[in-house]
């Protein structure tokens, strides 16, 4: 495996920290996951349920956009 293809995957997952890491920090990510439409929360006494369901879509396709676009970047 070439230095080069490590370097650059480095640099790919560098991006994408800083691009979560921003998006923390910017308040956008925290506030927003977890309670999307779809998503279900049940809180009772003693216990709490969460079911993510409209969040797991969400990140499914935007990681699918963004494998996509990096795996074609590669060919």
């Amino acid at each position: 495996m070439p230095a080069t293809f490590i370097g650059k995957w480095l640099i790919i997952f560098g991006a994408t920290v800083i691009l979560i890491g921003a998006l923390f920090w910017m308040g956008i990510l925290p506030g927003k996951l977890g309670h999307l439409p779809g998503d279900i929360n049940v809180k009772r006494d003693g216990f709490s349920v969460h079911v993510w369901i409209g969040t797991s879509i969400v990140l499914s396709i935007l990681l699918t956009l963004i494998l996509n676009l990096i795996f074609r970047m590669r060919h």
